[in-house]
């Protein structure tokens, strides 16, 4: 709505600490750009009922259908909480407004294009300029695109300021939408507060490293042995290679070592708890951050999948397959012979169980990566959703590790196989999965797998100063 609504006989200042009905509470919003509208639409959804403060009521474009739109002045009257959705720099409106918002709350949702860009926050500067009223920095991770689409549920959002009444007062409003609140304290954590969605990709850092250095590994690792090799010793220059055959090798090596990445922590934990006898314990730091990124680990583990099971279909198309191909068929021809067909079956088993193995991985790999997205799995009890990310995943770790060792069945002892006396990349990348293999199974020893149960379920081993090795149960 464009035009100007007086607020009716019903709108009446909410003052902190009394409980009023959600539909009947009245919020203010201080701008009615893409962040204001959203949040407008979605606190109209919750079943608030909004005015906006606009300083051209009359011409401030189209709002959320239920919403009012007054001068700022105004709608500062009718509302206890109040949304500030201006950047910094037009924040100097809101010093002349000072008397209307003695004593109300103040939530700044402003983020900057970068860190430092001010010698203050904005939360700080804003209270400077509007001393009696109750600054909260809060809900700033939140885009207009979530807000107007995104699920909110469970959504992680953060709060800091100096009343504690008023951010008690943002909690329960919060809380209504749908998002988990972490408070950070005082106002002056405002500044790590802005800070959270400057960051790039925080939970993917690590992973996002793993992969690159991985591949810039292996890549120059198969560069000297298949390229440069050819080119010094056979005098043949297969640089060509490069772009399809070499990439085709390393896309493989990065991703089964990624996904063995993801279970590896896992397994390390359960040993951590045996040999500790108790699960109330903290994991070492190292361990706990790599537990939290394997979600990523997965994923970029799926993106190389996805990109090896692409590179795979374009190969016959390629002009040396081709060539080599059609030059097969005529030297055949003119020797007048074809090469004779393995009547053993051995290399035609080999190959199909190649390319099934990889076929059956790849679509494993597909259900744990539809399993991760909010939408599928929050439709999954925990039982299936444990199921498919652990269960599975090992499965899936397994059909793609067996798929590396038929690949190279017959090459293990080939010295051939080993040029400048280093072995080829499949083999280095069967280390770890194959590590995290034998490691999980002997935990799914009965043995193993009864004691490590009786531990998550809350069991503890005493320690030697009790004066015996019994098992205590603990509260939980």
């Amino acid at each position: 709505m464009s035009a100007e609504v007086k607020p009716d006989a019903g709108m009446s200042l909410c003052p902190l600490g009394t409980e009023t009905p959600p539909e009947r509470e009245l919020v203010c919003i201080f701008g009615t750009g893409d962040l204001g509208r959203s949040l407008g639409q979605r606190l109209l959804q919750t079943g608030y009922r909004v005015v906006y403060g606009s300083r051209r009521p009359h011409s401030c474009g189209p709002l959320p259908q239920g919403a009012q739109v007054l001068s700022h002045t105004e709608a500062a009257q009718f509302a206890s909480l109040i949304f500030i959705c201006v950047h910094r720099e037009h924040y100097d409106f809101l010093e002349t407004l000072a008397p209307q918002l003695k004593g109300k709350v103040l939530i700044d949702l402003s983020n900057n294009q970068k860190k430092d860009m001010y010698p203050d926050t904005n939360a700080e500067y804003l209270q400077r300029l509007v001393p009696g009223a109750l600054v909260v920095k809060g809900l700033n991770t939140l885009s207009a695109w979530v807000l107007l689409n995104g699920p909110l549920a469970g959504k992680q959002v953060y709060l800091c300021g100096n009343s504690v009444e008023a951010k008690q007062a943002v909690r329960e409003l919060a809380t209504r939408l749908g998002l988990s609140v972490l408070d950070r304290g005082s106002l002056s954590a405002a500044g790590e507060v802005e800070d959270f969605p400057l960051q790039l990709f925080p939970e993917w850092r690590l992973p996002l490293c793993l992969a690159t250095g991985l591949t810039a590994f292996f890549f120059f690792y198969l560069l000297i042995r298949d390229v440069i090799y050819a080119y010094v010793v056979q005098d043949e220059d297969i640089s060509f290679r490069i772009m399809v055959s070499l990439a085709n090798k390393v896309f493989p090596i990065v991703s089964l070592i990624m996904l063995s990445l993801c279970y590896l922590p896992g397994v390390m934990a359960a040993f951590l708890q045996l040999y500790r006898g108790t699960k109330y314990s903290h994991f070492p730091d190292w361990l706990d951050r790599w537990m939290l990124c394997r979600k990523q680990l997965g994923l970029l583990a799926l993106g190389f999948a996805f990109l090896h099971a692409i590179y795979t279909f374009i190969i016959p198309i390629r002009y040396a397959v081709r060539h080599k191909l059609i030059s097969t068929v005529v030297d055949e021809m003119k020797d007048n012979k074809t090469t004779p067909f393995d009547f053993d079956n051995t290399e035609a088993w080999a190959t199909d169980s190649f390319f099934v193995l990889g076929i059956m991985g790849f679509f494993l790999y597909s259900l744990l990566g539809l399993t991760s997205l909010p939408s599928v799995g929050g439709s999954l009890s925990w039982r299936e959703f444990t199921f498919v990310q652990s269960k599975l995943g090992h499965l899936t770790l397994l059909v793609c590790t067996a798929h590396g060792y038929i690949y190279g069945w017959n090459k293990f002892m080939r010295p051939s196989t080993y040029k400048w006396w280093t072995p080829p990349g499949y083999m280095l990348c069967l280390v770890v999965p194959s590590v995290v293999l034998v490691l999980k199974l002997l935990i799914v020893l009965p043995c193993v797998d009864r004691s490590l149960g009786r531990i998550r379920q809350g069991w503890e081993r005493m320690g030697p100063e009790e004066g015996r090795t019994s098992i205590r149960a603990t509260s939980f």
